[in-house]
């Protein structure tokens, strides 16, 4: 019994893929960041917003991980 254990299966597939989705922008944001943004208050702020979404993706993949079926 993982933390998400009391919704349907089908919400926590939802929820993998918003995980994915967030992860995914993540990429896309740390890559702009890196290669395309030369301001260095912008390319900070830019970073800490990918950060921020990779860690809250990675955060609910394991709770969904937690939650699979034994």
């Amino acid at each position: 019994m993982g933390p998400l254990a009391h919704m349907p299966s089908l919400d926590i597939m939802w929820v993998s893929f918003y995980c994915l989705g967030l992860m995914m922008v993540s990429i896309l944001l740390i890559y702009l960041g890196r290669n395309k943004i030369k301001n260095g208050f912008l390319r900070t702020i830019n970073n800490l917003i990918a950060y921020v979404l990779f860690g809250l993706g990675s955060f609910l993949m394991v709770l969904v991980v937690a939650t699979w079926p034994a």
